[in-house]
């Protein structure tokens, strides 16, 4: 029987555990099907109300405690101009509605009350498949509106 022993200082020990813990860590990030960091901060489970509530005032929004509107909605096929102008917006956020299509999807509508540029009416979306949000926008409702992004925007500069 052929025995070999080796001698590990604590330092290396700790240094090693250290190293595989990033490993790992950085091969779910690469492996989970992440488009990219935005889409890692962007996405969450939205199961419940309260989850989609908590989700938009987690970038900043002050919203309504329900939906104000709760649609099932099929991601098309083939993107048309106006719809492959929205999924820029939601590729830009680290979103890419092009892995859903042909899908079905659940749109929920939420009434912001806080838009700091605007008075207008302005509400949230965000679309949700099996539970994990996979789109968001935000707009006002007025005709010469605005859709934008799901972060909060800068007060400053106007």
């Amino acid at each position: 029987m052929l025995i070999i022993t080796a001698k590990l200082d604590k330092r290396k020990l700790i240094l090693g555990a250290l190293a595989l813990v990033v490993l790992v860590g950085a091969a779910i990030l690469l492996f989970s099907g992440s488009g990219g960091e935005a889409e890692a901060s962007l996405s969450a489970v939205a199961k419940t109300n309260e989850q989609r509530v908590r989700y938009l005032e987690s970038f900043g929004w002050q919203v309504s405690p329900e939906p104000v509107e709760e649609q099932t909605v099929t991601i098309p096929r083939d993107f048309s101009k106006v719809y492959t102008e929205y999924n820029d917006l939601q590729k830009s956020q680290g979103f890419d509605l092009k892995r859903y299509a042909g899908l079905e999807a659940v749109r929920y509508t939420y009434e912001v009350t806080n838009h700091p540029k605007t008075a207008d009416r302005v509400v949230a979306d965000i679309i949700v498949y099996r539970g994990e949000v996979i789109a968001a926008d935000v707009q006002s409702l007025s005709a010469d509106g605005f859709m934008e992004g799901i972060a909060f925007p800068a007060t400053a500069g106007g």
